[in-house]
C-alpha cells in the first residue's frame, strides 16, 4: 500500500487535534495527534511521519510511518515502515515490517477466508527505536 498522492481522501494535518470517535467511508491521512477510536471499515489509515495517534484502529489497512498506541484490527493489510513506533496487539491477513520499525504487541495472522485457527506469533519487539 502506498500513501495517498491523490485528493482522494480525508487529510488531518501536522496541527490537528482530535479526541474522540472517529469514522468514515473514505481512506484518512493522518499526520496530526487523534486520541479515542478510528473506524474505517473498508477503507485504509495511513499515520504519517508526523502522527500520533493514541487509539484502537480497524480498517481495510494501515500504514504507520509516525507512533501508534493501540490495537489494529486490519481486514487485509498492516505495514509498519521503518520511522513506525506501534505499541499494541495487530490482528490482520497480511503484514509488512520494515527494518528499523518498532512493535511492541502480540501479532495475529489469519488465514484467508476466516476458516481454521489463526496463526500466532508473539512479537515483543522488532527492529529498533
Amino acid at each position: 500500500m502506498e500513501t495517498p498522492k491523490t485528493g482522494d481522501f480525508a487529510h488531518i494535518g501536522k496541527s490537528v487535534i482530535i479526541k474522540g470517535e472517529l469514522s468514515g467511508s473514505e481512506d484518512l491521512y493522518v499526520d496530526g495527534q487523534v486520541e479515542g477510536n478510528i473506524e474505517l471499515s473498508g477503507n485504509q489509515l495511513f499515520i504519517g511521519p508526523n502522527g500520533q495517534v493514541r487509539a484502537n484502529v480497524s480498517a481495510k489497512g494501515v500504514v504507520v510511518q509516525g507512533k501508534l498506541d493501540g490495537n489494529i484490527r486490519a481486514t487485509d493489510r498492516v505495514e509498519l515502515q521503518k520511522s513506525a513506533i506501534a505499541v499494541g496487539d495487530v490482528s490482520t491477513r497480511r503484514i509488512s515490517i520494515e527494518d528499523g520499525a518498532y512493535l511492541k504487541g502480540k501479532v495475529d495472522v489469519e488465514q484467508a477466508g476466516g476458516k481454521g485457527e489463526p496463526g500466532k506469533t508473539p512479537v515483543t519487539q522488532a527492529g529498533k527505536n
